[in-house]
């Protein structure tokens, strides 16, 4: 192995082993073997294996890929909007606008909403009381995406829901989601997402 992916302090051989252990869950939380997940991120399913195990040994881009692969980039983009500055940084940290801080509460919420209906299944059929009640409103701009979510609830396309695309976003907006969510949870998440844009402000 090389050197440089040897890791001497406990500490952080602890936090690798926890970071793979988290992956391993979700991984079997969305009922996804390790062939699948490993077809997916496009690699073998021994590395997979050692990114689970929380092995250094794969490079840092294996695990952002299985990260991504599992609906969990929100999770790296708070690590990397909270780490602080360095003495070698040549450009300012410019500060989290309020349309970023707001797509990454959005995206927080959705992936603790899916977490929970993956969880409990029977979840569901709140969310389809929600979008029966928003289809009597009269708003004919709002209905291609009711539509787009009534698709994607009746076939649990429940990746749809955080995917880092364009119409993931849009789906966001108009969601019904983050009604499933307890109140401490939306409150914690959006205590969580405060505190990033006061740090990223602070550093500018």
């Amino acid at each position: 192995m090389p050197a440089h992916s040897e890791l001497s302090s406990p500490v952080e051989r602890q936090l690798l082993f926890q970071l793979g252990e988290r992956l391993r869950r979700a991984r079997k939380s969305r009922s996804l073997s390790s062939v699948e997940l490993a077809r997916q991120v496009g690699i073998s399913r021994t590395t997979l294996s050692a990114v689970e195990g929380g092995d250094p040994s794969p490079a840092f881009g294996t695990y952002v890929r299985v990260l991504s692969a599992l609906g969990m980039v929100a999770d790296l983009a708070m690590v990397a909007a909270s780490a602080p500055a360095t003495a070698v940084e040549a450009e300012p940290v410019a500060p989290m606008d309020l349309h970023r801080a707001q797509d990454l509460q959005s995206l927080l919420m959705h992936e603790e909403a899916v977490r929970l209906l993956r969880e409990d299944p029977t979840l569901v059929g709140r969310l389809q009381q929600t979008l029966s009640r928003w289809s009597t409103r009269d708003d004919p701009p709002s209905r291609p995406l009711l539509q787009r979510w009534i698709d994607i609830v009746a076939a649990r396309e429940w990746d749809a829901a955080i995917a880092d695309t364009e119409e993931g976003r849009q789906l966001r907006q108009a969601s019904p989601m983050a009604t499933l969510l307890p109140q401490e949870i939306r409150l914690d998440i959006i205590r969580k997402v405060k505190a990033l844009k006061e740090r990223a402000r602070a550093k500018a």
